[in-house]
């Protein structure tokens, strides 16, 4: 707990009981140290509501200043990477240890996640989104996908870790190599999932070397300052957004759970959670969920484990009789009462802690392992949701224009840096209608950033946008009614033939995409190679998916569908929405990316015969402009020229209303339709 010193704490004391808060002042400073866990809110009195429904001006103001002091109080112990592996390999010797594995992920497979989970970045200073370190006594590796490969080099200490990558040269492999014969490796049950876990013991079972699951994460002892779990408000998620009711998405699910065979489900997943419920909450960064698991019964009633401190009355008023809370340290005890009946129970093994499964199978119950029966619904949009994220990304594009059009002039003086362009991307996108911050950190990459597949900006990284180079900006942001995730790549001064070549390359391959039709049952694994080809036929590639799934205020990054080569094989829904963003990316030089969120729909027939399949194809959510300064026409088709002019013309007839007068005219210059004489 924070220690901050407070002078008028009978004052306040007084100000909360005139008020019926259930909370004295000690609890109100655990519940800031939660608050300060978890990431900033757009509104930061938001945490208010969790002290009084109708607080007045002089609590808010005290609440203010209580705030402020214990933020102050705050103390983080500044160790530098080789003591913090020290003091890991310490704690190890004293459970008896030969190795621990560091994943990146939290009780819930989050892909941000919270600072109480952030592992991996403590121990090592790796941040990328995907990632698990291996320690032995006298080694230790770092394991990232073709994502993170030049990222890793440059955050984590190469005399302390060896940089793998996690398709090559897996962690069970490099176990078996390096760990002798009869070591002991531990993991933490709660922060990996039974799939994983079977990977590796198959692995180390043949070299005779065990997994070991502990119940204290020696890590957790080494890391004096790790923060509490965090507290963020929640909040209802109003059907008029959402769609459809809770109760209509219960009586969904259960049936999926009663055809399974089983007698409840368990979910681990947040934003499965929030889906199901309607609810919204701000314990991960860039994603609005709570924290918590849930358990759901085949007759349509869940019990949600979660701290209550955190529910805001107006999220309690939604919930009917069949939804009830509970504390989170008793989950397992409610694990234990299915076990003791013998029931059949739904987990998720690709996503679910091992701890879970293996709790149950203690217990007595029987696994039914299938898929989370929320993410096929949560992923097929219904019309409302649909219309709302429409809605979301002609708010983002209009913001996103403006600051192209800003940085059209203000990118050749060479004042601008990546932070700033940050900065400025921001600045255009806060305060706008439903804005409730970012679905992602912005990736900012200039120049040989720019290959950086997920690159983040640093004040040490920082590099100018120069002349002749590209510049390279991903980014995002959450709205009360969607999710948005864009990338353009623009040209800082003329580009060289190399860049237009790649560049148009890609842009083919995303027009491949954009412009797909294809029948009801077709995967985006067998769409993949659409975006590709034009790389391909020049001998190139790029080391990413091709898209990822994305939520409604939900998940910038969602399942089960994706475009990708592997691992790719969930038919595509209407309803779904998908990224779609090849890329290209020269180490050293430059990258280059093109993003268009896309949703599946029906594709019409023009003359449907009798045996005639159901079609589907994309329609584009984000609008923005493509730099033209960067399309070389002569190696484009001309159905791939009309597309671009097609998406064009919607970006101007869209936005062009609702930007400023300037930008406007910037947009109009900037989706100048191509003529058949630029193919020349």
């Amino acid at each position: 707990m924070v220690n901050a010193e407070n002078d008028s704490d009978d004052a306040l004391e007084a100000l909360l009981q005139a008020h019926g808060s259930s909370v004295d002042v000690d609890g109100l400073r655990l519940l800031i140290d939660g608050q300060l866990a978890a990431p900033e809110n757009v509104d930061p009195d938001s945490w208010v509501a969790l002290v009084a429904t109708d607080a007045s001006d002089d609590l808010r103001k005290a609440l203010r200043a209580l705030m402020t002091s214990c933020k102050n109080a705050v103390k983080e112990i500044d160790l530098l990477p080789a003591e913090r592996i020290a003091a890991l390999r310490g704690e190890l010797l004293n459970q008896e240890l030969d190795g621990f594995l560091v994943p990146l992920s939290d009780e819930h497979q989050s892909e941000f996640p919270p600072k109480r989970a952030q592992r991996l970045a403590w121990l090592s200073d790796f941040t990328g989104s995907a990632g698990i370190a291996v320690v032995l006594k006298d080694k230790a590796a770092l394991f990232v996908d073709g994502r993170y490969t030049l990222q890793v080099r440059e955050q984590a200490d190469p005399s302390i870790y060896e940089f793998c990558s996690i398709s090559d040269d897996p962690p069970g492999s490099w176990i078996v190599k390096n760990a002798s014969a009869g070591s002991r490796i531990g993991y933490d049950p709660w922060l990996h999932t039974k799939t994983g876990v079977t990977q590796l013991e198959t692995k180390c079972r043949v070299a005779q070397i065990e997994l070991v699951q502990i119940e204290a994460n020696p890590l957790d002892a080494a890391w004096d300052d790790q923060p509490p779990a965090p507290l963020a408000p929640v909040y209802p998620h109003p059907v008029e957004i959402a769609g459809r009711s809770t109760e209509e998405k219960l009586a969904e699910v259960a049936a999926t759970i009663r055809g399974s065979g089983a007698k409840a489900a368990v979910l681990t997943a947040p934003d499965s959670i929030a889906w199901l419920l309607n609810i919204r909450g701000g314990d991960l960064p860039n994603t609005p969920v709570a924290l918590g698991f849930a358990i759901l019964s085949a007759a349509e009633s869940v019990e949600w484990f979660v701290d209550a401190r955190k529910v805001t009355s107006a999220a309690l008023d939604t919930f009917g009789e069949n939804i009830s809370l509970r504390p989170v340290d008793e989950f397992g005890v409610a694990l234990a009462t299915l076990g003791a009946a013998n029931a059949a129970v739904l987990i998720a093994p690709s996503t679910a802690p091992v701890w879970v499964s293996n709790h149950l199978e203690a217990v007595g119950a029987e696994i039914i392992a299938k898929d989370d029966p929320c993410v096929l619904p949560k992923a097929c949009k219904n019309t409302v949701e649909i219309q709302g994220v429409r809605n979301a990304h002609i708010r983002d594009g209009a913001a996103l224009c403006s600051f192209l059009a800003w940085l059209s002039e203000a990118g050749r003086t060479g004042d601008v840096d990546e932070l700033s362009a940050v900065d400025k991307l921001l600045g255009f996108r806060v305060g706008g209608e439903k804005y409730r911050g970012l679905s992602f950190d912005t990736i900012s990459g200039a120049g040989p950033n720019g290959a950086v597949v997920h690159y983040r900006v640093t004040p040490e990284t920082n590099r100018k946008l120069d002349l002749g180079s590209l510049f390279l900006v991903d980014s995002g942001a959450q709205y009360l009614d969607g999710t948005t995730d864009v990338t353009r790549t623009v040209a800082i001064g003329p580009p060289t033939e190399e860049m237009r070549d790649r560049f148009t390359r890609v842009l083919k391959g995303h027009a491949g995409i954009a412009t797909a039709r294809f029948p009801v049952g077709t995967s985006g694994g067998q769409l993949d190679s659409l975006a590709r080809q034009p790389l391909w036929d020049v001998g190139l590639d790029f080391e990413h998916g091709t898209g990822h799934g994305v939520g409604a205020y939900l998940g910038v990054h969602e399942g089960p569908h994706r475009i990708a080569k592997r691992s790719a094989d969930v038919p595509l829904q209407p309803g779904m929405i998908v990224s779609n963003e090849p890329g290209y990316y020269k180490e050293g030089a430059f990258g280059i990316r093109i993003e268009n969120l896309e949703v599946v729909r029906a594709a019409p027939i023009d003359e449907p015969g009798d045996d005639s399949r159901e079609m589907l194809q994309f329609e584009a959510l984000t609008l923005a402009p493509i730099d033209l300064a960067l399309v070389d026409a002569s190696i484009m088709t001309t159905d791939e020229i009309d597309w671009l002019n097609g998406y064009h013309a919607r970006v101007q007839a869209t936005i062009g209303p609702l930007v400023d007068q300037k930008t406007a005219a910037w947009l109009l210059e900037a989706t100048q339709p191509l003529s058949p004489a630029d193919q020349i």
